[in-house]
């Protein structure tokens, strides 16, 4: 699959595709069903498959200082895409620019002499353009009159309720990581740098691989069972603790893994954590001693819930 932003131009086997458009944040079931529309239709027409996404999301551009939110970083987005089957993935940079654009301005400009778009797929709540002025309603007429087709996918639904990236946040920040997988098809997942720290596992007999949670959405804060994908595709199961380490100081905000059965040297390397269950919120311990027995505790703790998850 082939990545693309606003600054590139889009080569001529690309161009007269199907495009779906939309945020993608977390690409749960909701956006599957989006993209999987634009790629059927797609291979059905002899046409590529695109899928135009924006960065920063545009929450960020106009609420600059509004708490992390975001599920997915470019690069899983990327790689989800691709594994849906897309040709290429098209990153609208949400700029100033961008955002005057009124409706008409962004088909004309964006989609019909910038991506050369034969077809749009959209969700039914997909709005653009200045003030969101656009709609569905609104790109199937543009779409009318400028030459390309506009399509849009219903909402996908579970358990009686919309599948919903708020909805996934919140499942999340509640310590309900399992029932945010069941909407996403897959753990959520933090992707990061490990960084040196202050070594403190490694005097507990806990050695962690410390990452920065960058823009991701916070979760509870909390122990959690996680499952570690290393570089060279190995995965590994662990205890992660995800917060602000009350029992040192200072205060710290990292995810911190504990991989069972793992050696070796990490640093320096991107890997990805899978939440797979909330254990116990964060805590406090008077000594090092308490601390290490609790630990303890969550690696068993830990080790079921994985176990449990395996079997399901």
């Amino acid at each position: 699959m082939e990545r693309l932003d606003s600054g590139s131009a889009v080569p001529g086997r690309l161009r007269g595709g199907i495009v779906a458009l939309g945020n993608f944040d977390g690409f749960h079931l909701g956006h599957q069903a989006v993209v999987g529309r634009a790629v059927a239709r797609a291979r059905a027409e002899g046409r590529p498959a695109l899928v135009a996404t924006f960065d920063p999301h545009p929450q960020r551009f106009f609420r600059p200082d509004s708490d992390w939110f975001r599920l997915t970083t470019l690069d899983q987005r990327a790689q989800l895409i691709a594994d849906a089957g897309a040709d290429a993935m098209y990153v609208f940079r949400f700029d100033s620019e961008l955002a005057a654009l009124g409706a008409r301005a962004f088909a004309e400009q964006r989609l019909v002499a910038g991506l050369g778009a034969a077809g749009v797929v959209t969700g039914d709540d997909f709005t653009f353009g200045r003030g969101r002025e656009g709609d569905a309603a609104a790109l199937a007429r543009l779409g009318a009159e400028l030459g390309f087709s506009a399509e849009t996918v219903p909402p996908v639904a579970q358990d009686g309720a919309i599948i919903s990236s708020s909805r996934i946040r919140d499942l999340l920040r509640a310590g309900r990581p399992r029932e945010a997988a069941a909407l996403l098809t897959r753990p959520f997942a933090i992707e990061g740098v490990v960084e040196h720290g202050a070594k403190l596992g490694r005097t507990l007999d806990f050695p962690t691989a410390n990452l920065r949670m960058g823009n991701y959405l916070r979760p509870a804060y909390g122990i959690y069972a996680v499952r570690g994908r290393l570089p060279g595709g190995r995965v590994v199961d662990g205890v992660a603790n995800l917060g602000l380490r009350p029992s040192f100081d200072p205060p710290v905000e990292l995810l911190e893994p504990f991989f069972f059965d793992f050696s070796g040297d990490l640093y320096g390397q991107t890997i990805e954590v899978e939440l797979i269950e909330y254990l116990r919120p964060e805590a406090k311990f008077d000594s090092l001693d308490a601390l290490k027995a609790q630990m303890d505790r969550d690696a068993e703790a830990a080790r079921a819930a994985l176990a449990d998850q395996a079997r399901k």
